[in-house]
């Protein structure tokens, strides 16, 4: 899955003019690329991750998914594109704590109308993939910070996404559970997964294939 940006902005309300996020980011991701976001705390990183998911909505410029104008989508196709196009991983998790990890990964499917041992089955591979065999009726609460990622990360391949977005994944774990994770996130992008990561791990981003590195709104050259 391929993305465009063209003169991408983002306003804060706030002030007498705002409070500019995004000051007219221009960039391409081609299809199948590993692309690692960087740059201080608060200069726009997690902000463009969310446009690039459909989570928000860009105050100027294009926004181009698949060659389709985001801005011009409704609100039912920016639905149907997170839940079925675009997988998530966030630096806190986000599983429900009093679920066992297999229905956990087993909600985007529930979410697709998928029911039943088919979608149980589908749950445990994935989580089997992920590494976590055996571990498919322990909750999150029962898991360490690593295997809670991979959990994450079993349900955000849940409905077969092209791009997954990662917003500091390793930023919660340790450095061999981060290397483990940045291993995972390589091995998907090597299957065809568009892989973009916000992270402010200089090391991990030089482990993907390129870097875009913002500062105060703007893509540094």
């Amino acid at each position: 899955m391929s993305i465009v940006c063209t003169d991408l902005a983002k306003v804060y309300e706030g002030g007498k003019s705002g409070w500019p996020a995004l000051r007219g980011l221009s960039f391409e991701i081609r299809r199948g690329e590993f692309v690692a976001v960087t740059g201080p705390s608060g200069c726009g990183k997690s902000t463009l991750l969310n446009i690039l998911g459909l989570l928000d909505e860009p105050t100027g410029g294009v926004y181009s998914l698949n060659g389709r104008d985001a801005g011009a989508m409704s609100d039912s196709e920016r639905s149907a594109l997170r839940l079925g196009e675009i997988g998530f991983v966030f630096q806190a998790f986000h599983l429900l704590n009093r679920l066992s990890a297999l229905d956990n990964v087993c909600l985007p499917l529930l979410y697709a109308g998928e029911y039943g041992a088919g979608m149980r089955h589908r749950a445990s591979e994935l989580l089997r993939k992920v590494g976590l065999h055996g571990k498919e009726r322990k909750t999150p609460l029962e898991l360490s910070g690593g295997e809670r990622q991979r959990v994450a990360i079993a349900r955000a391949l849940a409905n077969s996404p092209k791009i997954i977005l990662a917003d500091e994944p390793t930023g919660n774990l340790d450095s061999v559970s981060s290397g483990e994770i940045m291993e995972m996130l390589r091995q998907l992008n090597s299957e065809g997964i568009t892989v973009v990561m916000v992270t402010h791990d200089l090391g991990l981003a030089g482990r993907a294939g390129r870097n875009i590195r913002i500062r105060d709104g703007r893509i540094e050259p």
